[in-house]
């Protein structure tokens, strides 16, 4: 009995990896992302009831463990001050050292910038000092403090 050769069975997988890499790509082509969350700020409490504009507002962030956050609440300014990847964030991290020269290129691009400064009633007076003395420095001598209306 002679022994028949048996014949090897081949499956291409070319196909279903071209399928794989097709749909991989799709999905991370069509996600979007969810801009980074701006740091959480309890603010102090206060009797006042002063209401703060809409338009033209400069904040500055100190969140609780003493970081600054800087944020322009126009869109092409905040571009043209941070560039184009941080046009979506609220509020972008800067250092102490960084600040004087964000302060002065803000109000330069728009001078009717109003300034605020938003920190967590937790955080360390000196931040608060340090970002106060930046300011004074920058001749931002007219700035509001953000609070909460007592209860």
């Amino acid at each position: 009995m002679s022994k028949t050769k048996r014949v090897g069975f081949k499956l291409d997988m070319t196909p279903m990896v071209d399928v794989g890499f097709l749909l991989l790509t799709f999905f991370m082509l069509s996600t979007t992302f969810k801009p980074q969350d701006v740091a959480e700020v309890s603010i102090p409490v206060s009797h006042s009831a002063f209401k703060l504009p809409d338009v033209d507002v400069m904040t500055v962030t100190v969140d609780k463990e003493g970081s600054v956050y800087l944020g322009v609440d126009n869109q092409n300014l905040r571009g043209a001050l941070f560039g184009p990847q941080y046009v979506l964030k609220a509020g972008v991290g800067v250092t102490l050292a960084e600040l004087p020269e964000l302060l002065r290129n803000a109000r330069i691009r728009n001078p009717k910038l109003r300034t605020v400064i938003k920190a967590d009633r937790d955080a360390e007076y000196r931040v608060i000092q340090s970002v106060m003395e930046t300011l004074q420095k920058e001749n931002i001598t007219r700035f509001n403090l953000v609070t909460d209306m007592e209860k």
